[in-house]
């Protein structure tokens, strides 16, 4: 058996964006980009993410640009709405497109 050359493959892989590519963070913006928008508690119960955590991951993908935070009230409970902003969209679009082409490179 030969070894295949996987190196093309595997190099377009340093171009993908980290800031997605974090398991939890890449599960907040699958679920955000098929919603136009999601509260806090329905994503914490979709990812099986703590609060902090989720909050933790929230808030690099806000200081990213990818991800908008409204803060504001359902009758009388607090309640947090998430949503991908149009540059959240976009790099996700990228993201899922870079590591398709990294996927289909691979020798078989």
């Amino acid at each position: 058996m030969t070894n295949p050359d996987i190196g093309p493959a595997l190099s377009s892989l340093s171009d993908v964006d980290r800031l997605i590519h974090e398991p939890a963070r890449l599960q907040v913006m699958a679920l955000l980009y098929v919603l136009e928008s999601a509260d806090f508690v329905f994503v914490t119960r979709q990812t099986g993410l703590t609060w902090g955590n989720l909050s933790a991951h929230i808030a690099r993908l806000e200081e990213g640009g990818y991800v908008t935070v409204e803060k504001g009230y359902k009758g009388k409970r607090p309640q947090t709405m998430l949503s991908l902003t149009r540059q959240g969209r976009k790099a996700f679009q990228a993201y899922r497109q870079s590591m398709q082409q990294m996927l289909d490179e691979l020798p078989e």
